[in-house]
């Protein structure tokens, strides 16, 4: 990292994965280019889920390639009076792979449920029974993760 006075903690940059609104997947495709997508996450330890369809571009290229980095950005705020932005961030680099076992697969769209529409849970069963066997479910092992934030003490 060139900014080592950016640089945060490992545990802050796993908060940011956790607080995230959403996430950017890159990966490489069958051909050998870069292709970026953006994703409703949810971090369970050292483990990333995210939901997909069983077929389509993104899960071709991470069959193809599952080696990925996924791009979290926290709090963010501009500072036009020091024409800047205020911002957190934490890069993931890791190994997805898809999720076959129908109990983890449950376990991770109920966290993942739980992030995203928690006001909907009680209705979770139902649409986990109608919808698991056609639902992918994919898992990033985070291989490293790095953070960093800028914050120039203004207020907010």
């Amino acid at each position: 990292m060139r900014r080592k006075d950016r640089e945060i903690s490992r545990d802050t940059a796993l908060a940011i994965c956790d607080k995230c609104s959403y996430a950017i997947l890159s990966m490489i495709d069958t051909e050998g280019q870069p292709y970026a997508v953006p994703l409703s996450i949810i971090r369970d330890g050292e483990y990333i889920y995210f939901h997909a369809a069983q077929s389509g571009y993104k899960t071709d290229c991470l069959r193809h390639h599952p080696h990925v980095c996924l791009t979290c950005v926290g709090d963010t705020r501009l500072t036009p009076e020091d024409f800047s932005t205020d911002y957190e961030s934490a890069i993931v680099r890791g190994l997805a792979g898809e999720i076959t076992d129908p109990d983890e697969k449950t376990h991770a769209l109920r966290l993942i449920c739980e992030r995203y529409a928690l006001s909907n849970m009680a209705a979770f069963a139902e649409e986990v029974s109608r919808h698991l066997a056609h639902t992918a479910i994919w898992k990033i092992t985070i291989t490293d993760i790095t953070g960093k934030r800028r914050h120039t003490g203004s207020p907010a």
